[in-house]
């Protein structure tokens, strides 16, 4: 007999996470354009690493689109080598702002512009983008309301049994999105009461004892 996994009581879990922890105020980014070089260049590495090479970039005066699509790709890589694995994130970098430069004449207003569902799907279509950057960047960017998900995401669920350890990334998504109005502050913040959670106690080694969900255990 299939084993039914419970739903989870997103709207109950988010007044939670909000009382715990207040709003969040993110994302972090100047403009939308470091937002979405900070979404390319946070794969696999912690925001503080990112923070040094936006840091970098913005000494160089590089945070513009033109900048970044007209430089070396040697020189773009030492701008963001805090943020490791600099040589493949320049790439992708690169990747991305051949779309702007070559698609939408070198304009971010006209990609965002873009329907939610097909601005996604463009961006997917880029090299090394791949759901929860696409989604970030839509979400903070764009200011379209998808629903990011990440490993923080992906943690707390499973340990509650809301999701099994094969859900997939569109599963999990429709988690949140099947039961929340289609709001994109809503799932900002969201997102980062998430990944407060996940920062401050459903860590690696959680503090159960302690967390604010610990009524659903």
């Amino acid at each position: 007999m299939k084993h039914e996994v419970p739903s989870p009581p997103v709207k109950a879990v988010y007044r939670v996470l909000l009382r715990e922890f207040g709003p969040q105020h993110w994302w972090p980014g100047r403009t939308r354009l470091e937002i979405c070089v900070g979404a390319i260049l946070t794969q696999n590495t912690a925001w503080t690493n990112v923070e040094r090479a936006i840091r970098n970039l913005r000494r160089a005066r590089a945070l513009k689109l033109v900048k970044l699509h007209t430089a070396p790709l040697p020189q773009l890589a030492a701008w963001i080598r805090p943020a490791g694995c600099f040589n493949v994130k320049a790439r992708r970098l690169r990747a991305f702002t051949a779309l702007v430069a070559d698609r939408f004449g070198g304009r971010l207003d006209k990609l965002f512009a873009l329907p939610a569902a097909e601005l996604r799907a463009t961006l997917l279509a880029v090299h090394g983008i791949g759901p929860e950057t696409a989604d970030s960047i839509v979400l903070y960017a764009a200011q379209q309301p998808v629903f990011v998900v990440d490993a923080y995401a992906r943690r707390f669920l499973h340990r509650h049994g809301w999701a099994g350890p094969r859900a997939t990334y569109h599963e999990v998504a429709e988690l949140f999105t099947a039961r929340l109005p289609a709001d994109t502050q809503l799932f900002n913040e969201y997102h980062a009461l998430i990944v407060a959670l996940g920062k401050t106690f459903c860590r690696p080694r959680p503090l159960c004892d302690k967390c604010p969900l610990r009524r659903w255990l």
